[in-house]
């Protein structure tokens, strides 16, 4: 008998079962204006259905990251999706973009159908936070590269705004107020640091306390899913007009609030006003990493800023609060030329 594609290290049939086991999921996500069902060679929407009158379509493309080895050392594939979504929607929301639909993209090195599910499991869960469906996607078999259990998971997401009501940050003026979103924990940013600190230098293993005293473990630690804050934010733009927002990513809270500042002024932000969550003093404890150097990569527990001018900021926070955030003010604008300056002490969380 002759070579096979299967000899070479894919398996049609197992692709073939991996899309039965994930066509029901993925039908939950759909809107009204989707239209057909998986399978096709593009996904399909009904962008007539909506009432704009001078639409701007939004997109935006990211991953997961490095924390996608965290899940495949540890074994969990069911929630790493609902970061992707985060990723990918709260990126949209900066704009004042609605999102409307997603596709993914799952890179594998052998497809376990059961595996597949469980990551399609997670980025159908963040689609059904999102508010936004998920229409099409792909799954690749790449054999011969990195261990069977590694992955790659990356996603596109489409979103809508009135022209009128586009978010850019040119409007951003001195005396508007900062409110910020907590994070719980790192979403998807820091990771190759995070990695580095907890694995070789402390040499803790993954079932490890994530720090003394803690009562969960350090994959528990790693693997917090990303807050999904666009359709709260959404929400409050349906009320209260927002300057700027920014998604605290890769870079920081300075590296993304400096990205949405016009030239002529400054953010302060005060770390005494949020509480910084335990997972970022045991890191930077391990590592003796210096501060600037957690400020440029972590978010400490920060997931978006959103400015507001400051009559309306009572407002904004009961509306973030009453969409399940607990935001709080944490700076203001000032007169300068573009930079983003944090003072004060962090107020550190009980880890215990």
């Amino acid at each position: 008998m002759g070579e096979t594609y299967r000899s070479s290290g894919v398996d049609i049939a197992a692709g073939e079962e991996a899309v039965q086991r994930i066509k029901e999921h993925v039908r939950s996500t759909f809107r009204p204006e989707a239209i057909g069902d998986i399978g096709g060679f593009g996904g399909l929407f009904d962008f007539a259905r909506h009432g704009y009158k001078k639409p701007v379509l939004v997109s935006t493309t990211d991953g997961v990251g490095t924390k996608a080895y965290v899940a495949a050392a540890a074994g969990r594939f069911n929630t790493i999706g609902i970061d992707l979504v985060a990723m990918c929607v709260d990126d949209l929301v900066c704009q004042g973009a609605e999102p409307l639909f997603m596709l993914d993209y799952i890179s594998v090195q052998r497809l376990d159908p059961e595996r597949i599910e469980q990551l399609v499991v997670g980025i159908v869960e963040g689609c059904r936070q999102a508010g936004c469906a998920l229409i099409g996607g792909e799954m690749a078999e790449h054999p011969g590269g990195e261990p069977d259990d590694e992955f790659e998971l990356v996603g596109f997401a489409v979103g809508v705004v009135e022209r009128s009501r586009l978010i850019t940050g040119a409007e951003v003026r001195p005396g508007d107020t900062l409110i910020g979103l907590p994070s719980p924990g790192l979403r998807c940013n820091g990771y190759s640091l995070a990695r580095r600190l907890y694995f070789e230098v402390a040499k803790r293993g993954l079932d490890d306390p994530a720090w003394e005293g803690s009562s969960h473990s350090v994959a528990d630690e790693l693997l917090l899913p990303s807050v999904i804050y666009a359709p709260a934010i959404k929400a409050m733009l349906a009320k209260v007009e927002a300057r700027s927002i920014a998604h605290i990513t890769g870079g920081g809270i300075g590296g993304n609030l400096a990205r949405v500042l016009p030239e002529k002024v400054d953010a302060v932000v005060d770390r005494s006003t949020w509480e910084q969550p335990p997972v970022f003093a045991e890191l930077q404890r391990i590592g003796d990493v210096a501060d600037e150097e957690m400020v440029k990569v972590f978010n400490l527990g920060l997931g978006m800023v959103v400015i507001v001018r400051d009559k309306d900021a009572t407002k904004a926070i009961d509306l973030l609060r009453t969409g399940g955030h607990r935001a709080v003010v944490v700076g203001e604008i000032e007169k300068g030329d573009g930079q983003v300056r944090l003072v004060g002490e962090p107020d550190l969380a009980d880890g215990t």
